[in-house]
């Protein structure tokens, strides 16, 4: 494994270790995330965890609020909280909840209720603009929720305005919580879409070239909001869960069941 594997496999063992405390969690949603979020914050985003309002700090909205276990794991690492609270996501006495929320810091924008991160990210984008600020905006969205109307509602208001400080990055897992994404809401033909609504769009696979998007952020486009649509599988690196509805979301796990889930992280990296 190289340096990015290995980082992204740490993640990985963050969020096993999130849903053993909480004996619950949408596991293999914040599995599918891993890559992205590691390409944003360690290649890409400009904040100061110290300064977590920073005025000139970049914006990250994870719209699919439901992976924030993996965005928990690198706001951690990174300094905006101590790793203590990871040990009680979920817990009633603890501060990260089962969906982001905007008193956490680093967390920019309270999600969960899918459909409304991208016109969030876009009024950010805006006031940025209006205020002469350099900050870029990204947003994550994940593939079933681009079912929802307001998503393209914003992305025409984001064309619009030309928004070039604004990035879309699509987690697409091919999974819906009732289904495959092409068979409950068939998206397809999905970056032409995108493009017609205004976007520079670019397909990066990530299962095949996981640090494909680090690069692929690297290029910008004069007076066009951005989108990435990233292909990805949902429950990456825990083989039981890969491509499998049952466990979208589980609740009371046992003991037995985060054992088999380190043991495939384990295989997954060469051992037995």
């Amino acid at each position: 494994m190289n340096s990015f594997a290995r980082r992204c496999q740490a993640v990985r063992h963050d969020i096993v270790d999130m849903a053993e405390s909480a004996k619950r969690g949408h596991i293999p949603s914040a599995l599918s995330l891993v890559e992205i979020l590691v390409s944003l914050y360690d290649y890409h985003l400009h904040f100061d965890a110290n300064q977590p309002l920073d005025p000139d700090r970049d914006r990250l909205i994870l719209s699919k609020g439901h992976g924030c276990m993996a965005l928990y794991a690198l706001l951690a690492d990174k300094g905006f909280f101590p790793k203590a609270w990871c040990q009680a996501f979920c817990a009633f006495e603890g501060m990260l909840g089962g969906h982001p929320e905007e008193r956490v810091p680093g967390v920019e924008a309270t999600t969960g209720s899918l459909g409304h991160g991208l016109a969030i990210g876009i009024g950010m984008a805006l006031a940025g603009r209006m205020q002469k600020r350099n900050f870029h905006t990204y947003i994550i969205l994940g593939d079933g929720e681009c079912t929802e109307g307001s998503v393209w509602e914003s992305a025409l208001a984001a064309s619009k305005h030309k928004l070039d400080n604004l990035t879309v990055l699509v987690d697409f897992n091919g999974w819906m919580s009732f289904g495959p994404t092409q068979e409950v809401g068939n998206l397809e033909p999905f970056e032409h879409k995108w493009n017609a609504f205004g976007f520079a769009t670019q397909t990066v696979d990530l299962n095949k070239e996981p640090e494909a998007l680090v690069s692929a952020l690297n290029v910008k486009v004069p007076g066009k909001p951005r989108c990435f649509i990233c292909k990805t599988i949902k429950g990456k690196g825990i083989d039981f869960m890969e491509g499998n509805l049952d466990w979208h979301h589980k609740s009371k796990l046992d003991a037995d069941e985060i054992a088999a889930m380190r043991q495939s992280l384990k295989r997954s990296e060469g051992h037995a």
